[in-house]
C-alpha cells in the first residue's frame, strides 16, 4: 500500500546527492589515474615510474576529492543556513508581506488568487518557517546535502575507481602498457556508466556514451603529452 511515508521509495531523487558524489569520485579516479599512468608510460621504458605516479596520484586525488567535496557542500550548507536565518527574521519583521509573497508563489503555480491566499494562510499557521524554506527558498530534505557523507562517498569512490588502473600498472606488460590501460579503463567506465544509470533510473546508453567519450579524450590527450616529450625514463 502506497502511503506518504513510502511514496518516494520507488523514486530515485533521494539518491541524487550521494550518487552524484560517488559517480564523480569513481569516474575521476578511473580517468585521472589512468590518464596519469598513460602519460608516464608513453615516456617510460620501466615500470617503477608508472607505479610511483599512479600511487601518488591515487593518494593525492582521493584526499583532494574528499576535501573538495566537503568544502563545496559545506559552502552550500552555510548558504542555506544563512538564507533560513534571514527568512526567519523577515517572518518576524514583516509577516503580512511574507504571507502575500507565499500566496503569489502558489498563484503562479496555478491556484486561483483566493485559493492561493487561503493555502498560504493555512500553511503559515501550521509551519510558517518550514513552508517558506520549502516553497520560497526551494530547500527540502531531499535537496539538502550532507558534507561528511558527500566527502566520504567521493573519496572512497575515487579510491575504488583509481585502484582499477593501478592493477594494470602492476601486472600489464610495460611495452604495451598504454593499450592495456586504455582498454581496461574503457571497460571500467562502461561498467560505471551502466551501474550509475541503473541506480539513478536513467538511460544506460547515454550514461555509457557520456563517460566513455570524455574518458577517451582525457586519456588520448595524456598519451599525446607523454609522447610529446619524447623522453624515455
Amino acid at each position: 500500500m502506497v502511503t506518504i511515508e513510502n511514496y518516494l521509495d520507488s523514486h530515485y531523487i533521494h539518491r541524487s546527492n550521494w550518487l552524484r558524489a560517488a559517480v564523480l569520485g569513481a569516474n575521476d579516479g578511473i580517468i585521472s589515474i589512468s590518464s596519469l599512468a598513460i602519460g608516464v608510460a608513453a615516456a617510460s621504458s620501466t615500470r617503477e615510474p608508472i607505479i610511483l605516479a599512479a600511487v601518488a596520484g591515487l593518494v593525492a586525488g582521493a584526499l583532494s576529492m574528499a576535501a573538495g567535496e566537503y568544502v563545496s557542500v559545506s559552502s552550500q550548507t552555510d548558504t542555506e543556513k544563512s538564507d533560513i536565518a534571514r527568512e526567519q527574521q523577515e517572518l518576524l519583521e514583516n509577516p503580512e508581506g511574507e504571507l502575500l509573497i507565499l500566496a503569489q508563489i502558489y498563484e503562479r503555480r496555478g491556484l486561483k488568487k483566493e485559493t492561493a491566499l487561503q493555502v498560504a494562510k493555512e500553511l503559515t499557521e501550521y509551519d510558517a518557517l518550514g513552508t517558506h524554506i520549502r516553497d520560497e527558498l526551494g530547500i527540502n530534505e531531499i535537496s539538502q546535502a550532507n558534507p561528511i557523507q558527500a566527502a566520504l562517498a567521493s573519496g572512497a569512490a575515487f579510491t575504488v575507481g583509481g585502484l582499477l588502473p593501478m592493477l594494470v600498472t602492476l601486472f600489464a606488460p610495460v611495452e604495451k602498457m598504454e593499450y592495456f590501460l586504455y582498454g581496461f579503463t574503457l571497460l571500467s567506465l562502461i561498467i560505471l556508466g551502466a551501474l550509475s544509470a541503473k541506480t539513478g533510473g536513467a538511460s544506460i546508453t547515454k550514461a555509457i556514451l557520456r563517460v566513455t567519450i570524455w574518458g577517451t579524450l582525457a586519456m588520448g590527450l595524456s598519451a599525446f603529452v607523454g609522447n610529446l616529450f619524447g623522453v624515455k625514463v
